[in-house]
Parts: structure tokens; C-alpha cells; sequence
């Protein structure tokens, strides 16, 4: 894509279809007809990152199906790179019905038993692609059963070994896992890998079962290798802690009416500006203002239905906060 390939930024995981109904506030079993949404925190990153002008590409395992070529198609479209990307032929391309609560807020139910995504074997990784990525961007749905973890731990070692710098978005998705125990450990097995964390203020008190509000509570998922952690408090903002700062920037006021794929904006931002400016991670100020540019990102994306299609450009980001004052 029309960048040179070190600032290339890859995010490896799922890519799905959300159904998401199309009236707000009603539950599955109530509602008469869904959406069809492309989405998966990773893909979501990957899209955010490209459409705000950054080298991605995105790396996992769509079904040999139409939604699985559609998916692709998607991601071309979006001018994301897909040579790291495989179709299975035997499994099909994960689903995941969506209801919106009244307040935007989701619930989900999955479709994967498996699903092509939780197949990707390490042999099918595109490791020459994966060596040239600047930051490497994961979640941990890709870590619940194999053979998807063995090769999600192999590409995160290759790419750590080729310099890159390795970013962690847990999103905790419950139903996903054995129990609240297995997720807490699953997501814990590579936390001291990663050398950017971001977690959403729920997760905090999920990982944690403390209270997300409390300094020390946050601080507990410090690990001395990591460069910079980062909590989302939904519309109050972000936290951000560093070695050598800690700080709070507000976020912006809108009318949600869709949260998915708010928090996947917000990473993409912030990771597109740490690609072009690897400094401003010990520049507080230039960090302040690369987080108020992603927390408008994040508002922007819950303004409208679905992840993909919601998410902005840099010019619609920087008359967003131009026309907005921040809380």
C-alpha cells in the first residue's frame, strides 16, 4: 500500500461477521431482522489503521465461503494488506449475533464450533510478511484453543525477534472461553510479552476483580517490560501509564448508538500514530495529543451502526475535535 514497509503495522487474529438487529434494544429472540457487519477486533484495527492513512496488514483464517471471500474483499477494499490472510476449506467463517441494549452496549452469541479462524496452523503463517511488521497487534480470542494458539504464540516470537513492537487489546469476550478462570489465565499467559497494553476500565476490574477507578488496582497490570498501558473509560476518556508518566486525557460526549468497534478505532489511531513517531511514547505532550486524536476516533465509531464502515478518516477525526469541545 502506497507506504514504505517500516511503518507497517500487522494485526493478526479473527475476522467474522457480526448479525447485528436492526433496531436497537431488542433481543435476539425479539428481534425480526439482522445486519450483516464484517468484524473481529483485529480485522476492526486493521481497517481503523488503513482508513486513517497507516500501512496494515491483517493476518488469520476466513472459511473457503462466501462470507469468508466477502470478508477479504472487505478488508482489500479498506486497502489493508491480505497475503497474510488463508482460507480453510473444511470449517466455516466464525458468525457472532450482536444485540444492542438501549444504552448501545453488546451482547453476543457466537457461532464457532470451529470456525475457520481458531484453525490457522503456524505452518500457514506468512512469516516473511510478519518480520517486516514495525508493531505487531494481537488480541486474546486467537489464544483459546489450538491450533490458533501455537501459531499466534510462533508469530508474535518472529516478529519480536525482527524488532517489532508487540501491542496487546485482551478484548475480554466471555462466552468465548471455559470459564472466567481459563479467560483471566488465557489472557494472562502473554501479558509480560507485550510492550503496549490497552484494556477498557471492565476488563481492568475483570482481570483484576478489583476496582478499575483505583491507581493501585491499575498499576497491578505493570509489568517492567512494558512501554505504555493504557485503560479506556468509554466517553470519560483514557488513562495512560508509563514509566516515566501517568495522566488522564477527557474523551468526548456523543449519542451512542452503537459501541462495536469504538474501542478497535481508538487502538487503531493510537498505533498509526506510535508507527510514525515511535518517539511519542516518551513525549507526553505529543502523546496527549495522538490520545485526544484517538478518543475521537473512538466517539466518532459509536455514532453509527456497525465496526468497519464507522470508522474514520483523519480529516473527519480533526473536524470532529475541532467541532467539539471535549468534556
Amino acid at each position: 500500500m502506497g507506504n514504505s514497509t517500516d511503518t507497517l503495522i500487522i494485526s493478526f487474529g479473527e475476522m467474522l461477521i457480526d448479525f447485528v438487529p436492526d433496531t436497537a434494544g431488542v433481543s435476539l429472540a425479539e428481534s425480526t431482522a439482522f445486519i450483516k457487519a464484517p468484524g473481529g477486533a483485529p480485522a476492526n484495527v486493521a481497517c481503523s489503521i488503513a482508513k486513517l492513512g497507516g500501512n496494515s496488514a491483517f493476518i488469520g483464517k476466513v472459511g473457503d465461503d462466501e462470507f469468508g471471500r466477502m470478508l477479504v474483499d472487505i478488508l482489500r477494499e479498506n486497502k489493508v494488506n491480505t497475503d497474510g490472510v488463508c482460507f480453510d476449506m473444511g470449517a466455516r467463517t466464525a458468525l457472532a449475533f450482536v444485540t444492542l441494549r438501549k444504552d448501545g452496549e453488546r451482547e453476543f452469541m457466537f457461532y464457532r464450533n470451529p470456525s475457520a479462524d481458531m484453525l490457522l496452523k503456524e505452518s500457514e503463517l506468512n512469516m516473511g510478511l510478519i518480520k517486516k511488521a514495525k508493531i505487531f497487534h494481537y488480541g486474546s480470542i486467537s489464544l483459546i484453543s489450538e491450533p490458533c494458539r501455537s501459531a499466534h504464540l510462533a508469530a508474535m516470537k518472529s516478529a519480536k525477534e525482527a524488532g517489532a513492537l508487540l501491542s496487546y487489546d485482551p478484548n475480554v469476550r466471555l462466552p468465548l472461553w471455559p470459564s472466567d478462570e481459563a479467560c483471566r489465565s488465557g489472557i494472562k499467559s502473554i501479558w509480560c510479552d507485550a510492550d503496549f497494553i490497552k484494556v477498557s476500565d471492565d476488563e481492568v476490574q475483570f482481570l483484576t476483580q478489583g476496582d478499575a477507578e483505583k491507581e493501585e488496582v491499575v498499576m497491578s497490570l505493570w509489568h517492567d517490560k512494558l512501554k505504555m498501558l493504557l485503560i479506556t473509560d468509554g466517553e470519560k476518556g483514557c488513562r495512560y501509564f508509563s514509566k516515566n508518566f501517568k495522566g488522564r486525557v477527557t474523551g468526548f460526549s456523543v449519542k451512542v448508538v452503537d459501541t462495536t468497534g469504538a474501542g478497535d478505532s481508538f487502538v487503531g489511531a493510537i498505533l498509526t500514530a506510535m508507527a510514525k513517531d515511535p518517539s511519542i511514547l516518551d513525549n507526553e505532550p505529543k502523546f496527549r495529543e495522538a490520545l485526544t486524536f484517538a478518543n475521537a476516533c473512538g466517539a466518532i465509531c459509536t455514532t453509527k451502526k456497525g465496526a468497519i464502515p464507522a470508522l474514520p478518516t483523519v480529516s473527519q477525526a480533526q473536524q470532529f475535535i475541532s467541532s467539539s469541545k471535549a468534556k
